[in-house]
C-alpha cells in the first residue's frame, strides 16, 4: 500500500514539480487570506476559486485556459488587499509555469 502511494507521488501531474509549486503557492494564500482581519466582501469567491485552482491541479495535468480564468477570478476577489499581493503573485507565477499567453500582435 505504501509503495502505491509513492509511485502516485512520482508519477503523472504529482510528479510535476510545477504542480508541487503551484498548490504551494495556493496553499499560502489561502492561509494568508484566512488569517486576513477585516472585512473582505469577496473572500468566500476567493476561498472557493483557490479550492477549485488546488482540486484542478490535484487531479491530473491541468488546463491553461481554466488556471488562467481561476487566476483571474482570485485576482478579482483580492487584488485591492496589498498584504496578499506577494502571495497572489507566487499564484500568478505558478500558473505561467504551466505555459504563457501568446503576445499579442
Amino acid at each position: 500500500m505504501e509503495q502505491l502511494q509513492k509511485d502516485r507521488l512520482v508519477s503523472g501531474a504529482e510528479g510535476d514539480p510545477r504542480v508541487q509549486e503551484l498548490r504551494g503557492a495556493v496553499a499560502r494564500l489561502r492561509r494568508q487570506l484566512a488569517v486576513l482581519p477585516g472585512e473582505l466582501p469577496d473572500r468566500g469567491a476567493a476561498d472557493d476559486e483557490l479550492a477549485a485552482l488546488d482540486a484542478m491541479v490535484s487531479h491530473g495535468m491541468p488546463e491553461v485556459p481554466r488556471l488562467r480564468r481561476s487566476l483571474l477570478l482570485i485576482a478579482g476577489a483580492v487584488g485591492s488587499v496589498s498584504a496578499l499581493s506577494p502571495a497572489l503573485a507566487e499564484v500568478r507565477e505558478g500558473i505561467d509555469r504551466f505555459g504563457e499567453l501568446p503576445r499579442a500582435r
